[in-house]
């Protein structure tokens, strides 16, 4: 430890109470620790022109912040996304455990101006060789990085801020601010430069809050779908090209085929089809699926594992994550409780010809398919049919009344011609079934509604959830569950 280096940057710190005009600012700190660190950037083009800080609490968060903007100011934007903790904590001649905790919070705020100034004004020179990956801090988007490198191209890692709430598990959540955390401490281990996004704001408007007027509504959302389709990828696919960098590469596990189609290309499903993600994929428009590429598309979970062993990842063993990223930690009755005021609300749960069975706590609670936490004894097992919001109902029967031999689709997008859908995907996990679209032939592009006939009858077609449209094994297609009958 060097003690004059830290008091030099206490003594005469570093643009201490500047805000340069055309800032961006990240913060990190403030309670329950009391500490708090701002930083502001402006990104001019390819570097950061002029930066400076502010901060509250201990003497260690103020040389902190002042250390981050002395390794910032007048550097190259891709120089300064390598500054972490430790680079922090060596500008300050080394800091004790106890005085770490101030690095932290100077480079969490760094990151988040230098996200946010990277998003609005960088201009870097287009390279060919530059690939923006996405980091979540797992197993998949690391080797998906690794296997980048591997190859000889210069990777650039991301990773988004999506939610926060002091309800969740931000340990196991893959969006929060202690999951940008740890990606950004193993993009830097990797030797990769690494920006944070904070789409907190955009996740809210573009995904919680259909999520919750869905729920309202008596429909089963799917939120993943329209994150990818409407909010990640596109803000990371933005943030490429302000980068340079040719294509956006994720740990997805996914194929693309038909690059050079006049329509675009399409997806196909992964090798390893137990972890195929194509599903949750389906809705991305052909030019973003054109810039994006999926490294892990050939591999197996367990291939992938053993590569990260090879490379002494630390999070080769880590578990994946199970759950919605804003559900991790809590459950989903809170969830609708707290951020969407759908309380517990008695009402009715009947049989297809109106029967009363018994009571429930709220239709939201419940999803077409759903067997457990119904109450209600029976003969024989009981499934949820549908929920009736107006009335506030749940109406259930035994799984033969689930099948569907018909399901309608509303907002449609077909990427090839209607001839060639031949099974549709109606749940996350399900296995495709057979199936054509009615009526007369249906060209590319949008409808408002089409209908599927399926040859293979389907056990709880939930509405709200996305039907995807397969020619095989290639993703031509999709929609969202209106009906089924």
């Amino acid at each position: 430890m060097d003690p004059e280096r830290f008091a030099h940057h206490l003594e005469s710190p570093a643009g201490r109470g500047l805000t340069p005009p055309g800032a961006a600012t990240g913060a990190a700190g403030g309670a329950p620790c009391g500490d708090l660190v701002r930083v502001s950037l402006v990104v001019v083009a390819e570097r950061v022109s002029a930066a400076g800080f502010d901060a509250a609490g201990c003497g260690a968060a103020h040389a902190a912040g002042s250390a981050a903007v002395a390794l910032a100011a007048g550097r190259p934007l891709l120089e300064v996304a390598r500054v972490g903790v430790h680079e922090i904590a060596a500008e300050l001649g080394g800091l004790s455990p106890g005085k770490l905790h101030a690095a932290e919070l100077a480079a969490d705020a760094l990151h988040r101006a230098l996200g946010a100034a990277a998003r609005e004004h960088a201009a870097l020179a287009p390279s060919p060789r530059r690939t923006l990956v996405a980091l979540s801090g797992g197993v998949d988007s690391a080797v998906a990085a690794l296997l980048l490198t591997g190859s000889g191209e210069e990777a650039v890692g991301v990773t988004l801020e999506l939610w926060a709430d002091e309800q969740n598990d931000g340990e196991r959540s893959c969006c929060s601010a202690s999951a940008v955390r740890g990606a950004r401490a193993l993009a830097h281990r990797m030797g990769l430069p690494h920006l944070t996004l904070d789409l907190r704001g955009e996740f809210r408007d573009g995904v919680v809050a259909p999520y919750l007027a869905d729920h309202a509504a008596g429909l089963t959302p799917n939120p993943c779908v329209r994150c990818n389709g409407e909010v990640r990828l596109d803000a990371m696919l933005l943030l490429a090209e302000r980068l340079g960098a040719a294509r956006l590469a994720t740990g997805h596990y996914a194929r693309v085929e038909e690059r050079d189609h006049p329509s675009g290309p399409l997806l196909r499903a992964a090798a390893d089809l137990e972890k195929d993600q194509t599903y949750m994929l389906a809705a991305l428009r052909p030019e973003s699926l054109r810039r994006l590429r999926f490294p892990l598309g050939e591999l197996t979970k367990p291939e992938v594992r053993a590569l990260a062993r090879e490379a002494e990842l630390p999070v080769a063993a880590k578990a994946d994550s199970q759950d919605l990223c804003f559900l991790t930690g809590t459950s989903r009755p809170s969830f609708l409780r707290r951020h969407g005021g759908l309380a517990e609300r008695g009402g009715e749960i009947v049989d297809r010809s109106g029967r009363v069975l018994g009571r429930h706590r709220g239709h939201h609670g419940y999803t077409v398919g759903q067997r457990r936490g119904i109450g209600v004894s029976a003969p024989e097992p009981l499934y949820v049919l549908s929920t009736d919001a107006r009335r506030n109902r749940v109406v259930v029967g035994p799984r033969a009344e689930l099948a569907s031999s018909r399901v309608a689709v509303r907002g449609a997008r077909l990427l090839r011609d209607g001839e060639r859908v031949d099974r549709v995907k109606l749940r996350y996990r399900a296995t495709p079934l057979r199936a054509r679209v009615a009526g007369g032939p249906l060209f590319a592009g949008d409808h408002a509604r089409l209908e599927l006939d399926l040859e293979d009858p389907a056990d709880g077609a939930a509405p709200g959830q996305l039907a995807c449209l397969m020619d095989g094994d290639l993703v031509v297609g999709w929609g969202t569950i209106a009906a089924a009958g």
